[in-house]
């Protein structure tokens, strides 16, 4: 049987959207309550804790009204909570906001911190972080860029425009132009393009590599300043693979300053962050016509990537 769709009217707390969970349609229910529903369907939360929440009000029924503790699991219905980590780890540092209308707001995002929450991250992604400052329950990125990646992120604000807006990457009509600082080898001649394949890891998830098989990636790559043993580099990528122009600077042998996995793991995923050891690499520009209101939009960041010590 078809459940009904998710109440769009619950609200966020703290810039945080709710998470929703439905309880299966059965008669009668196996769970005597709805603590012990929550404690079996989501065991990352202990039950002792859910029942806190529930205590506090921070579970929700369809109709926005708080859940109690003792009260009875209904076949179908729908239970709203918001994600919270009580050992979240701390982001020290603020995005900026750029640009705002009614359609758009253009982020600068500081290295270390995730577009959305994902993983030990919640309330210090981007996405949570300009809600709460903005009141704005609607703010959807219509792009990402890694979390150790600083720079430009769009996010829409209306979601009636929000496939418009995605249909802009679908179709490869953003212009985007990054930055970064890099091992320098005055024996390669610029500007060049990187074309290969791009495939995950088997051996580490959170890595990719380059593979043998029809091209999926390509950068256009030219150096822009030289310091010692480090250059700086404008990268254009035509495709989006995932750490496409980590894993292609890397493959000409120019790795990033600053990159825990390549050419080698440094700092697996999980392990305790060295905010003064960043990735240098910046979404510096995005450009490209807006769907909605026809208009020539290019946005450019603020920030500047730190050379490394020579």
């Amino acid at each position: 049987m078809a459940h009904r769709p998710k109440n769009p009217l619950i609200p966020t707390r703290e810039g945080v959207s709710p998470s929703c969970v439905a309880v299966p349609f059965a008669k009668p229910a196996p769970w005597a309550s709805v603590l012990q529903f929550l404690g079996e369907r989501l065991p990352v939360v202990s039950p002792t804790e859910w029942a806190q929440r529930l205590a506090r009000g921070e579970v929700l029924d369809d109709d926005g009204q708080a859940v109690a503790p003792d009260a009875p699991c209904e076949p179908g219905a729908r239970l709203y909570y918001w994600r919270h980590l009580d050992d979240e780890a701390e982001i020290p540092f603020e995005p900026d906001i750029l640009f705002q209308d009614e359609h758009l707001l253009v982020a600068d995002k500081p290295h270390f911190m995730p577009v959305t929450p994902t993983g030990r991250y919640v309330r210090h992604s981007l996405m949570v972080r300009l809600k709460h400052r903005t009141g704005i329950d609607t703010l959807n990125p219509i792009h990402r860029i890694d979390r150790e990646t600083a720079g430009l992120v769009v996010f829409n604000l209306r979601p009636q425009d929000r496939n418009a807006y995605h249909a802009l990457f679908r179709e490869r009509a953003v212009e985007k132009a990054y930055e970064a600082i890099a091992a320098h080898d005055p024996a390669l001649a610029m500007p060049l393009a990187r074309r290969s394949r791009i495939e995950e890891d088997v051996e580490a998830f959170f890595r990719m590599v380059e593979a043998e098989g029809e091209p999926n990636s390509e950068t256009r790559i030219d150096r822009l300043e030289v310091r010692g043993a480090w250059a700086r580099y404008a990268l254009a990528p035509l495709t989006g693979k995932r750490h496409q122009l980590r894993v292609h600077l890397d493959a000409l042998g120019l790795p990033i300053a600053g990159d825990q996995f390549y050419p080698r793991v440094r700092r697996g995923p999980g392990e305790p962050e060295d905010f003064a050891e960043p990735l240098r690499l910046l979404a510096r520009a995005i450009a490209f016509t807006d769907p909605v209101t026809g208009q020539p939009r290019r946005f450019e960041s603020a920030r500047a990537l730190d050379w490394p010590p020579a």
